[in-house]
């Protein structure tokens, strides 16, 4: 007598492990990435882009409203304000960024590598004064080195004159020290960071080895430094090409900037449009500054990085 042999039964549809069919045979559909990423990005875009893009159409208005023209332009770029304003804007920020990374990679040096009393507060306390706004360390610029300041005042107590030597607070030489005090924690912080990572063992055993301090921090730290200074030096040049509150409490009526320039334009003369063909130029040196500085860094480190490989 034969076995009868029964095939096995049919595994359900949708292969071997497959769940029950949901109920009306529709399966819920999963909701684009594109979905929610949507009302964030349109929402950014109308508070931030929207009035970005008003300004720039704005600028190429033409005076008899009628369309759209460059006259706006070309007697901007002809005015001597306008080149006055565009040289004091590119050296004062050039010199703010290079002041402040010179400034602030010593001190981030002594912070972080030469043991004194107090350096932990004094790390502490640049995240503090990362929060201070412009406008309060301007004026306390103004109550040490202002014409009625404290430095005035103690020169005029101990000689008797009727007026201190201290009135540079008005002049560039001023605004430049305002940028410099308010802007190098900006450099600073990166450092600190990055020198809290550095490998104390190779500082150690290249002073072993007789290495001189300074040939210890130009072969070991600032390689290592490049990439924080890369990005405070970044941040303080964009910065200091759209800075306004220092200058405008510092009461520096010749130092005349893109920003203040702008402010004029707009609140004084009630040019709107020529406000906004200045402020498009503002925009547009703050990114070429930018991506010219960014290019000279990462040259500048890629030669580093041969020299490190060759020796």
């Amino acid at each position: 007598m034969t076995d009868v042999l029964v095939p096995p039964a049919a595994p359900p549809a949708g292969g071997p492990g497959a769940g029950p069919a949901p109920e009306g045979g529709r399966g819920r559909r999963a909701v684009p990435a594109w979905v929610w990423v949507l009302p964030p990005v349109a929402a950014l875009g109308f508070a931030f882009l929207y009035p970005l893009v008003l300004v720039v159409v704005e600028s190429f208005a033409a005076p008899d409203g009628t369309g759209f023209s460059l006259e706006v332009y070309a007697e901007t770029a002809a005015s001597e304000a306008f080149r006055r304003a565009l040289v004091t804007t590119v050296l004062l920020a050039v010199g703010a960024t290079v002041g402040c990374l010179l400034l602030g990679f010593f001190l981030s040096l002594v912070i972080a590598f030469v043991p004194f009393p107090g350096a932990r507060f004094a790390g502490r306390f640049i995240n503090v004064f990362l929060a201070f706004p412009s406008f309060l360390i301007t004026l306390s610029l103004v109550f040490v080195y202002g014409t009625a300041g404290l430095a005035n005042g103690l020169w005029a107590g101990a000689t008797g004159e009727a007026q201190g030597p201290f009135d540079f607070l008005t002049t560039p030489w001023g605004v430049l020290l305002a940028l410099l005090t308010y802007f190098t924690p900006f450099v600073m912080r990166p450092l600190l960071a990055a020198f809290s990572q550095t490998e104390t063992a190779q500082i150690e055993a290249a002073a072993s080895l007789g290495a001189r301090p300074l040939r210890i921090v130009g072969r070991v730290i600032l390689p290592d430094a490049l990439p924080a200074l890369a990005a405070g030096g970044s941040l303080v040049l964009v910065l200091c090409m759209n800075e306004f509150g220092i200058i405008l409490f510092t009461g520096a009526k010749d130092v005349v900037t893109l920003p203040m320039l702008v402010y004029t334009t707009a609140i004084l003369e009630s040019d709107y449009t020529a406000a906004c063909a200045v402020a498009v130029v503002n925009i547009a040196l703050s990114c070429a500054l930018y991506g010219l500085y960014r290019l000279a860094l990462a040259r500048t480190a890629a030669g580093r990085g041969g020299d490190r490989a060759g020796a």
